[in-house]
This record gives C-alpha cells, sequence and structure tokens, in this order.
C-alpha cells in the first residue's frame, strides 16, 4: 500500500509523503502516534480525491503556532493568574484569519472525517480540528466574519485549560477515577480564567472555554447552567467537541466512525444538544466520507466516490464487488439520491464498538 495523502508531524511538515509505500514499522507507529485513518492509492479507486480544507501553509502555521503557544501555558502553571501574551494573541489571530480564508475557498465544504491528518498530541489536533469544525458551521449558519473569528477563536482556545491540568492524569490510558474526573473537569473553569482579562481576545471566547460542557437540561459542567444560560457559540462548540473526540482514536478506546458519533449526537437532541444545531451539522458533515469503503442493501460493496451537498447521507458510490464477493472487471458509480431504493448498511471494515457509555463523559 501507498499512500494517497501526507502525514503531518507535530511541527506541521510532512512525516511521510505521498506515494510512500507502508510497511509493518510506518503502521505500527502511526498508530502508537494517534494516527487511525490514512489515505490510499488504489487503480480501483484512481479519481477519487478527498479534498483538503486546508492549504499545507494554513495547516503548518496552525499546527505550529497551537503547540508553541500550549506549551508555554503548561510549562507555566501560574498561567491562570495572568492575562494571555499579546503576542499569542496576534499568532492566534493570523491563524484564525488564514483558516477562515481557506474554508472561504470551499463553497460546499462538509466536515470530513481525519481531513487533518496529523500526529501531533491529542489537545492540540483536537483544538485544531473543532475550530476548523465550527468555523465551518458558523459559516454556513451565516455569521459575519467578525462574529465568525470570535465564534472561530473560542473554538480554538476552548480546552486552553487543559494546561493547566496534570498530565498524567489527561493522558491516562485507562478508565479515570472519580476524583481524576474531578481534576480534569477544571479545565473549563481554569480556561475562563486564563482568558477572561485578556484585552485582545473577546470575552465570549472566555465563555466558550467555560460553558462548553455545559448541557441544554442541566447536566454539564461546571456550574450546570441550562439552556438560557449557555451561549450560543458554546452550543456550537459543544457539538464539534463531542463529535471530535469519539471520532478521533484515543488511548483508551478505537474511533467511531461519522455516522456512529452522528447516531449519539442525535440520542442527546434537545436535551444535551440544540436540535436545530444539530441539524444543520448533520447536513454539513460527511456521514460517509470520501474513500470509506460501505456496503449496500443489495450486498455489492464499493466506496464512496463523492458527497451530494444537499443530500450527505446518500452519497456517490463507486461499486468495486458484486454481492458474493467478485471483483468487477468494470466498476460502476451509483448516485444514491437517484436510487432512493438502495441504502448504505455497512461499513466494510473491521468493528467498532461505540461505547455509548462513554460518550458523554468525554474530557
Amino acid at each position: 500500500m501507498r499512500l494517497a495523502k501526507k502525514i503531518f508531524n507535530e511541527e506541521g511538515f510532512v512525516l511521510l509523503e505521498e506515494h510512500v509505500e507502508l510497511n509493518a514499522s510506518y503502521i505500527q507507529r502511526l498508530l502508537a502516534m494517534g494516527v487511525s485513518h490514512v489515505y490510499i492509492e488504489d487503480e480501483l479507486t484512481e479519481g477519487i480525491d478527498a479534498p483538503n480544507l486546508l492549504s499545507e501553509d494554513t495547516r503548518r502555521m496552525a499546527n505550529k503556532t497551537i503547540r508553541q503557544q500550549f506549551k508555554l501555558l503548561m510549562n507555566d502553571k501560574t498561567s491562570r493568574k495572568r492575562p494571555v501574551s499579546s503576542m499569542m494573541n496576534r499568532a492566534f489571530i493570523q491563524v484564525l484569519d488564514a483558516i477562515i480564508d481557506d474554508l472561504s475557498n470551499h463553497d460546499e465544504a462538509m466536515v470530513m472525517l481525519n481531513d487533518i491528518q496529523t500526529t501531533d498530541h491529542y489537545l492540540f489536533r483536537h483544538s485544531l480540528n473543532v475550530c476548523v469544525y465550527t468555523t465551518l458551521l458558523g459559516m454556513h449558519y451565516g455569521y459575519e466574519r467578525e462574529a465568525l473569528k470570535t465564534l472561530s477563536m473560542g473554538a480554538l482556545l476552548h480546552d486552553i485549560g487543559k494546561t493547566q491540568i496534570d498530565l498524567q492524569i489527561l493522558t491516562k490510558p485507562g478508565k479515570l477515577t472519580d476524583s481524576e474526573f474531578d481534576h480534569i473537569k477544571q479545565h473549563a473553569e481554569l480556561g475562563y480564567r486564563i482568558l477572561k482579562n485578556e484585552p485582545n481576545i473577546p470575552i465570549l471566547a472566555a465563555h466558550c472555554a467555560y460553558q462548553h460542557h455545559e448541557r441544554l437540561n442541566g447536566c454539564g459542567y461546571p456550574r450546570g447552567i441550562t439552556s438560557p444560560d449557555i451561549h450560543e457559540y458554546a452550543r456550537w462548540i459543544g457539538i464539534t467537541d463531542s463529535y471530535d473526540a469519539m471520532t478521533t482514536h484515543r488511548v483508551y478506546r478505537q474511533a467511531m466512525l461519522p455516522h456512529e458519533a452522528l447516531e449519539i449526537l442525535y440520542t442527546g437532541s434537545g436535551t444535551l444538544y440544540e436540535q436545530s444545531m444539530l441539524a444543520l451539522f448533520r447536513d454539513r458533515i460527511a456521514v460517509y466520507p470520501i474513500g470509506m469503503s460501505i456496503v449496500l442493501s443489495n450486498g455489492e460493496t464499493g466506496v464512496v466516490a463523492s458527497i451530494n451537498a444537499h443530500c450527505p447521507q446518500r452519497p456517490v458510490v463507486r461499486i468495486l464487488y458484486d454481492s458474493e464477493g467478485n471483483r468487477l472487471s468494470a466498476p460502476r458509480e451509483l448516485n444514491l439520491s437517484e436510487c432512493l431504493h438502495m441504502m448504505i448498511v455497512g461499513a466494510d471494515t473491521e468493528k467498532i464498538d461505540p461505547g455509548r457509555n462513554e460518550a458523554y463523559n468525554e474530557t
């Protein structure tokens, strides 16, 4: 197998180039670094290309900035008592402008699983993922640029309080004790304290850090506030934060597939998450991402070739094997939005335990 997309290291530079042949050592190393999905070259899927929402320059700048600035806070446990440096503010604003500009170049951009492939620390990678996902939703919701930048800033910095959390607890591979989970839950208030007095960071960004784990029915933390008191920016981030946590490989569980994570989010519709916001998220997420192997209701298997922006749950599929498992001599493409009698009944991949009981305890 040869890579069809580059893999980036924690500095934002290319770790493995396109066309590199994978071997057992590479695969084990990537898994250890938290990369759970890669794109590979295949003559049967030639011409199928998952678009990169961020340019290499933007990706590199974002990864480098997040890593450097968060590490400064990690190394300074007194940072909760003082404002963020103006140098940090300028660096983040530059990153946000680049992200918004890149996403604006994709009129029908979708939330794509693992578009941002990097081997970096989960906190850094997660912060960028949530920022990109939330910015996309904000653009489709119709926020003007200044409001969008505030929302994006809140999303990028929503977990900044984790820089003050004990790293051993934050990266613990096993189940957390009650006291350890209580310690981690402090990150929401710590993030608020870090950001609230900084004049160059909007106060709403601080409230995003404070409120992104609050839920409509009051079951969230740290204050257990309910729907009227949770700012709409924090509600958006609550959805994207949960989604990225569920679809990212963690040391204590495997990543879920997008349709599995979406199903779990919908179990909280109206009680944990705003129903109208979930609906927009559903319409902008690539439930079956480009390149995913799928199984159809007639037994045929293939890969997702492209996404129908008007109906992302019913993509265009390239059929590769018949119902008996025989490879087709001439693969054909089927637009499921025009063939309503045909359904995707599963992903042709190893069974992933959705771990429903853990879904809302993500940290």
